[in-house]
């Protein structure tokens, strides 16, 4: 949800595809993979046209790894999670979007210290750990593996610089820096693909000021 905010991920994506396609911002901020299987369908029907999608990003895992003791209401067990990833790529073939253009995104790494006192500020304890979280990103690389689909090991990448904490706004929650690494990442992997895209009507130079008719219709 918060990746079309000013220096989020989406946004930068968009912005490089103006004119090109639009980025369609579905994410629901605090959903887990139990929620979002169930309400994929109404955000992409089986009337969506499967032609004129060239991307779809599934990124899920921060909530479904929340301790379940700690927070029941986020918390999805981790083969039902698998479960759900799996239960969502198959929707999405099912209405014809292929594989090569599904691209599973696990959690990033969480900073334990800093959300232990997010937690401590709203009267909670500390209610998700980092280990947990990467058995998640691992049931997360499995499935892309199994179904065919792209991934992109956010937890892992993200924990090459030994200290990721400025990755993480609050240890949780993508920083600027953290939402400039993500769209980098995904840009690297759909540059090739979408920068050969034409774009939607001309360079405002290139119309025939004369006869715009000529040029736009």
């Amino acid at each position: 949800q918060y990746s079309f905010q000013e220096n989020g991920w989406g946004a930068y994506l968009a912005e490089r595809l103006i004119r090109k396609c639009d980025v369609v911002n579905r994410g629901l901020s605090g959903y887990n993979t139990r929620w979002a299987k169930l309400i994929l369908p109404r955000l992409i029907t089986e009337t969506t046209s499967a032609d004129s999608i060239v991307a779809v990003t599934i990124f899920f895992g921060a909530n479904d790894s929340a301790l379940k003791e700690l927070n029941p209401k986020q918390h999805v067990p981790l083969e039902e999670y698998a479960a759900n990833l799996k239960s969502m790529v198959q929707y999405l073939k099912s209405v014809d979007i292929t594989p090569d253009r599904i691209i599973l995104i696990t959690p990033p790494p969480l900073q334990e210290s800093a959300w232990e006192k997010a937690c401590l500020a709203k009267g909670e304890k500390l209610n998700r750990c980092n280990a947990t979280t990467g058995q998640y990103a691992q049931a997360c690389v499995q499935v892309a593996r199994e179904c065919g689909t792209d991934v992109l090991d956010l937890w892992t990448l993200m924990q090459k610089n030994q200290d990721f904490s400025s990755y993480l706004s609050d240890g949780l929650h993508l920083s600027t820096k953290g939402n400039s690494f993500l769209a980098a990442q995904l840009w690297s992997r759909l540059e090739n693909k979408l920068s050969a895209l034409p774009s939607l009507l001309p360079y405002w130079r290139d119309v025939d000021h004369t006869n715009p008719e000529a040029s736009l219709l």
